[in-house]
């Protein structure tokens, strides 16, 4: 064959190539293979090949995925809509959904979010936080947006949203958002009804999903990956929310795996949202410089009724991490955890008031957190440098800390203080080593953690089909 031929076939084979990617043909075969499960199953559907998009992975399909949820939304009323992704790679910068609406990911399919700044809309900052988290400025809108929706999925057979983050924390690191933060993955704001589930989330920008203001959320089979040493790259913060379930969930960060919010100083007290009803179950955590799950430090609103079982952490600095600061007012209360499996930790147990980063002036030096009722139980860890370091106010101490049938295994060259306790108080029972003399050994006792279920984590899934 000459080259000319070699050429003129190749061409015609790409041709061919893309009238299939937008042939009702293929929309069809690809519509023929969805199952899955979820909050509610959708009467209509389409594939994003419908509305132009083009998956080679260098053709921006912003716009396509901006008209495809323009024209689904008013059939969204009739039954519900859904959006399939199908395998290829869909380069795009930020798009907001619509309610009653599914994102499909397939299997071999990948969201490939954009690293021009320009495909992502400016935005005001978070009314609880005054600001972004980077930078005293606004936002940069999330790769996935969304704000009062209600019935929202976002699912798959294990699809892929890939942040490409490397280009967002470069710039980050050479202090290049001087007054504007970086996107986050996924964003809903103000929404009810939310299942984010059976999907991957790869090199976040920032944060991967943040639900903030949401109530009724479940994200569930989510696997999250980020190099370790990447900046602000939490896994799932459910920020200002009630009623949520977080289980069966891998992820690896460069910065807690979970963390808990609610506002930041006194933009959250004046928001005044909490953070309650709250089940995370079944989570498998690797982030050696941060926390399996932390709750705050922007908890202004007030972080109560934490349920927290069936964790497994390995290389992560430490399990449990409580972060407030004088200025913070709010509270952490109810926490309770059981069943914790740990290997290679720097902490196990980690309270602290001193994680002093404020968003603006004008907070209140008076404005103290209260964090009393915190329950573990039934935890092992090996290979520990320190169990404990347990940090109050010496005016405003942790009270009412319980930890019963903990067995930690030190390291080989553990700190010589194991248990740093200060402004503390509270009981053990069934706890090795022995804790610090704030804590001090009790009759036998389980800690306490409730019998009764949060109502999320009674929902049925259904079975759904395209």
């Amino acid at each position: 064959m000459t080259r000319t031929s070699f050429v003129i076939v190749v061409v015609l084979v790409i041709s061919s190539f893309q009238m299939m990617e937008s042939s009702p043909d293929l929309a069809n075969e690809v519509k023929a293979n969805i199952q899955y499960n979820a909050i509610n199953c959708r009467k209509h559907s389409a594939v994003i090949t419908e509305f132009g998009a083009v998956g080679d992975g260098k053709t921006s399909n912003t716009k396509a995925f901006k008209e495809a949820i323009t024209k689904l939304a008013p059939k969204a009323a009739d039954g519900g809509v859904q959006l399939i992704v199908p395998p290829g790679k869909w380069l795009t910068g930020s798009f907001n959904l619509t309610s009653h609406f599914t994102l499909f990911i397939q299997k071999d399919a990948t969201i490939l979010a954009s690293q021009d700044e320009s495909e992502y809309p400016v935005v005001a900052p978070l009314p609880s936080y005054g600001q972004g988290r980077d930078a005293a400025g606004p936002t940069f809108a999330s790769l996935i947006s969304g704000t009062n929706l209600t019935d929202v999925v976002i699912t798959g057979n294990n699809g892929t949203i890939n942040g490409q983050g490397k280009y967002w924390w470069g710039k980050y690191r050479s202090g290049g958002f001087k007054n504007i933060t970086r996107p986050y993955t996924l964003e809903l704001m103000f929404s009810k009804d939310v299942q984010i589930s059976n999907i991957t989330i790869i090199d976040s920008p920032a944060w991967n999903i943040h639900p903030v203001y949401c109530t009724n959320v479940i994200v569930k089979g989510v696997t999250i990956l980020a190099p370790i040493d990447s900046p602000n790259t939490d896994g799932i913060n459910p920020d200002s929310c009630t009623n949520t379930l977080i289980e069966d969930c891998f992820v690896v960060s460069g910065d807690d795996c979970i963390a808990v919010k609610s506002g930041w100083d006194q933009f959250g007290i004046k928001v005044g949202m909490p953070t309650q009803q709250l089940s995370i179950r079944r989570l498998t955590c690797i982030s050696p410089d941060s926390a399996g799950i932390a709750l705050g430090s922007e908890m202004s609103g007030g972080i109560k009724d934490v349920r927290m079982e069936d964790i497994t952490l390995l290389q992560t600095q430490s399990a449990i991490r409580i972060k407030t600061a004088v200025g913070r007012g709010g509270y952490v209360k109810d926490i309770f955890a059981r069943r914790f499996t740990m290997k290679t930790m720097k902490y196990v147990f980690w309270m602290s008031g001193a994680y002093n980063q404020h968003p603006a002036s004008g907070y209140d030096p008076k404005a103290m957190p209260e964090v009393t009722n915190i329950n573990y139980r039934d935890m092992t860890a090996d290979n520990v440098t320190q169990p404990a370091r347990l940090d109050g106010f010496t005016n405003d101490p942790f009270t009412k800390i319980c930890m019963s049938n903990i067995n930690i295994a030190l390291a080989a060259e553990p700190k010589e203080l194991l248990w740093n306790c200060t402004a503390i108080s509270g009981v053990s029972s069934k706890v090795t080593p022995k804790p610090c003399s704030l804590l001090p050994e009790t009759a036998p006792v389980d800690c306490a953690f409730p019998v009764d279920k949060i109502p999320v984590e009674s929902v049925v899934l259904n079975k759904c089909s395209a």
